[in-house]
């Protein structure tokens, strides 16, 4: 195997780095040419790793109560990032997880006592799906709105990478740390609206490139006068059918193929 292709193998192992089990398991991955980035199931020391890879790795050998705040941290971080969780604990521990995280954010339940080799097997096949993900275009949608937040996920992920931000200054901190090719920008938020954002992210030298497409539901004349002077690629409303708006971004990207 290729120095690359070890160094793409890249997972994160939260829990006890004391623990005997979770050394166990660190020393079973790296036979397996994984890399292994550890960190204790504290909220502090895993958002400071940075970057994160796609594969979250979580061993439960503490009562679910006493880490709440870790849980509630990576429900919304695996989501944010499109990672994939596999969580390891008793029976009942993973029963506990299942009511602060959903089923199906989770990509694995192991209970104790665990078959390394087959945790292995499973983040191998996982870190394929992710390769082909990767390949994808990336697509992040702000809006301040979950419902549509995840409809359009839903809508757009079987072609697309989808990432979701549900503000415009966390969209920009997303983009800062993960590039897209295309943000589905919307123009009524609080605080900073789409036309701010906007502005904002052509004046960073780092983003300021990215195309921007407004997905709203703002259509008097003032409000879209205001947002095509800022040059987006399209503005669209939300009102528009699935398909047609599946059909626009389509075309945003194989024209952008064929320039």
């Amino acid at each position: 195997m290729s120095e690359n292709e070890t160094t793409e193998k890249k997972v994160l192992l939260i829990g006890d780095k004391k623990s005997f089990m979770v050394t166990a398991i660190v020393n079973g991955l790296k036979k397996d040419q994984f890399t292994v980035l550890q960190a204790d199931a504290d909220v502090t020391e895993i958002s400071h790793i940075d970057p994160k890879p796609g594969i979250w790795v979580l061993y439960l050998d503490n009562n679910v109560s006493d880490i709440m705040e870790v849980l509630i941290y990576l429900r919304d971080a695996i989501v944010e990032c499109r990672s994939f969780l596999f969580v390891i604990g008793n029976p009942d521990d993973l029963t506990d997880v299942k009511k602060v995280i959903p089923e199906n954010f989770l990509a694995e339940l192991f209970t104790r006592p665990l078959n390394v080799q087959l945790l292995s097997e499973k983040l191998d096949k996982a870190l394929d799906i992710e390769k082909r993900m990767k390949a994808r275009k990336k697509i992040l949608i702000v809006d301040d709105n979950p419902t549509t937040l995840h409809s359009l996920q839903a809508m757009l992920e079987e072609k697309y990478s989808v990432y979701i931000a549900n503000s415009g200054m966390n969209g920009i901190a997303f983009m800062l740390q993960t590039p897209v090719d295309l943000l589905l920008l919307d123009y009524e938020m609080p605080v900073v609206d789409g036309t701010q954002v906007l502005e904002m992210i052509r004046q960073n030298e780092t983003i300021g490139q990215t195309p921007v497409m407004f997905l709203t539901g703002k259509n008097d004349v003032n409000s879209i006068v205001k947002a095509v002077s800022l040059k987006p690629e399209k503005y669209l409303l939300k009102t528009l059918p699935p398909a047609e708006l599946i059909a626009n971004i389509d075309e945003f990207f194989e024209k952008s193929a064929q320039e």
